[in-house]
């Protein structure tokens, strides 16, 4: 007899048990949940971050693949005409351009901008003349991104 009682005293929970258990598993839900809506939210940022990587690679190839100093002397106003390093200081695009002004497909909503600054380098008597290239690239969620790049005259 004593052993029935004992199975029908642990059959079953009572309303305090059930109560305090709904508790806990709302305060995890609610923690979890926080965990969820936070990464949806910044999912799209690595995204971002590798166009912006892309499209600064994309304006320094094109910077450091020009001539250190000008051929001709001119000065060129359109960056189609850029035929040197130093023509891209103060280049300011909205939105991702080629280098014929061409706006890149879905890459209108990032802004880049270039400076060239002169530099030397090498020890003092051995110094070798160079240029210092930024390109800042600013994405949609307004984070900015700077790729730094030399080139050096030889």
């Amino acid at each position: 007899m004593k052993i029935l009682n004992l199975i029908r005293k642990n059959q079953g929970l009572t309303l305090i048990e059930l109560i305090v258990a709904m508790v806990v598993i709302s305060v995890a839900l609610a923690g979890v949940m926080s965990v969820i809506n936070y990464t949806t939210l910044h999912s799209a940022d690595p995204v971002l971050r590798h166009q912006a990587i892309a499209i600064a690679d994309a304006y320094m190839e094109e910077i450091t693949l020009k001539n250190y100093s000008d051929p001709d002397a001119d000065g060129e106003v359109s960056r189609a005409l850029f035929d040197d390093v130093d023509d891209y200081n103060g280049l300011s695009d909205s939105g991702a351009v080629d280098q014929n002004g061409n706006a890149i497909s879905g890459l209108g909503n990032y802004s880049v901008s270039v400076s060239v600054v002169p530099q030397n380098y090498g020890p003092s008597g051995n110094e070798v003349s160079g240029l210092k290239i930024d390109v800042t690239v600013i994405d949609p969620a307004g984070e900015s991104l700077i790729l730094t790049g030399y080139r050096a005259n030889y």
